[in-house]
């Protein structure tokens, strides 16, 4: 049996939450991930995993073990950065995870600049907006959009983004103006499900307000809600930096701008697991400063007169 083999299928295993998701994830035989396991456990003399008919669970043992695995897989990860020469000069693959909206349209275009300076850095990408666990999936450095868990991971703010209502021409124009949050219930809206609240929040003069359009589509990328709002599907309620573009040219208008909306903030995330490796330092101090600047633009309120002379309708005009 090689050891240091069946110790990865067992990580991968775990991670992936059951023998078959691990199977997938290594793109090996089921049968042969299940045997490695069970090989593993015999030459402990002891059970790592209980399997149930959906996932698996781990025995005190396993914890231990898969713990210890993972320092393991630590320390070699280390002294392969020493040795390819990771830690003298900044080089090598660097992973970077972002939400998918975000990172297309602000993360990747600073990225890309950062590559032209440091050409022996290549760029792994992963835009996916769920939340990646960095250690597990070999992660340098993530962006995050929200209220971050309590964890190990180091954490820099970048800053925060507030939510803008708004709605295309198109739409107010056949459904008419909302005058206010209360107004809502009378329209369809465009959901991204990504960021939960229990209705749209606002606050004005120290009263909070909660209310929502009838959904007419609720998608699962904020880029797809995008799409549906700009074609005049309904109201969408969207982080100010995504919508800062189309308010600007007038393809969406901005609702209850005399109403203010919970603000969240934006990190940059990395785990510190002995020394840093250059390439995720030098991409850390390139990448903070831009990307505060280039925060603080796009969550500016669009000035008044800014969306092509875009006026509001009455409301219930038609």
């Amino acid at each position: 049996m090689d050891r240091f083999d069946a110790m990865q299928v067992l990580l991968a295993v775990v991670d992936a939450g059951s023998l078959s998701a691990g199977s997938r994830k290594l793109n090996a035989p089921l049968p042969s991930v299940s045997r490695k396991v069970a090989e593993l456990e015999r030459y402990l003399g002891t059970r790592l995993l209980v399997r149930t008919s959906r996932n698996i669970q781990l025995t005190d043992a396993g914890r231990d073990y898969v713990d210890a695995a993972c320092q393991i897989m630590a320390q070699l990860d280390d002294a392969e950065l020493r040795a390819s020469g990771e830690y003298e000069e900044p080089r090598g693959v660097l992973t970077v995870t972002m939400p998918i909206s975000f990172g297309h349209d602000h993360i990747l275009p600073l990225a890309y600049d950062f590559l032209c300076e440091h050409p022996e850095i290549r760029l792994n990408v992963l835009c996916l907006d769920r939340t990646v666990s960095l250690i597990d999936e070999h992660v340098d450095v993530g962006i995050r959009l929200g209220a971050l868990a309590d964890s190990s991971l180091h954490a820099v703010k970048i800053g925060e983004f507030g939510f803008v209502t708004c709605a295309s021409p198109d739409y107010l124009a056949r459904k008419g103006y909302p005058a206010r949050p209360e107004d809502l219930a009378g329209h369809d809206g465009v959901v991204f499900g990504q960021i939960t609240q229990p209705g749209w929040v606002y606050h004005r003069e120290g009263r909070r307000l909660e209310a929502q359009p009838d959904v007419r589509i609720r998608a699962n990328t904020a880029t797809a809600a995008l799409t549906a709002a700009l074609r005049g599907a309904g109201i969408i309620r969207a982080p100010r930096y995504q919508v800062a573009r189309a308010l600007q040219s007038g393809a969406l208008i901005s609702l209850f701008d005399a109403y203010e909306s919970p603000s969240f903030p934006v990190h940059l995330i990395y785990a510190r697991q002995g020394l840093l490796p250059l390439k995720v330092r030098v991409f850390i101090d390139w990448m903070v400063p831009r990307l505060r600047r280039a925060l603080k633009e796009l969550v500016a309120p669009v000035p008044a007169g800014d969306s092509q002379g875009a006026k509001p309708l009455e409301a219930g005009s038609a």
